[in-house]
């Protein structure tokens, strides 16, 4: 596997979630954005070894990289945000690599 770091910013909510190993996917709509960043142009997944999720802006921003292991298209968990009657992409969520002010 890549290890290719996909930069992510979140809500404090499902920042808060994450960490506390509530919420185990994150999810993106499936737009234009989304596909350049998420896809090959072979229509494959691209690989991420870490997703590090930010939330705020500033040098002392809280943030934490987690483990990245996969991406698919499918429906979302409502109470994580995501949507039963709407496709999105699905990252999938493994174990805090690191955690920076947090």
């Amino acid at each position: 596997m890549s290890s290719t770091v996909l930069p992510l910013t979140i809500k404090k909510q499902w920042f808060n979630m994450i960490l506390e190993g509530i919420k185990k996917e994150e999810y993106r709509e499936i737009k234009d954005y989304w596909v350049s960043r998420l896809m090959n142009d072979d229509e494959s997944f691209k690989e991420f070894s870490t997703i590090r999720f930010t939330n705020g802006y500033g040098s002392d921003k809280p943030s934490f990289d987690i483990q990245c292991n996969g991406i698919r298209i499918d429906t979302g968990i409502p109470e994580w945000g995501g949507s039963k009657e709407t496709n999105v992409f699905v990252l999938e969520l493994g174990d805090i690599l690191a955690r920076r002010n947090c």
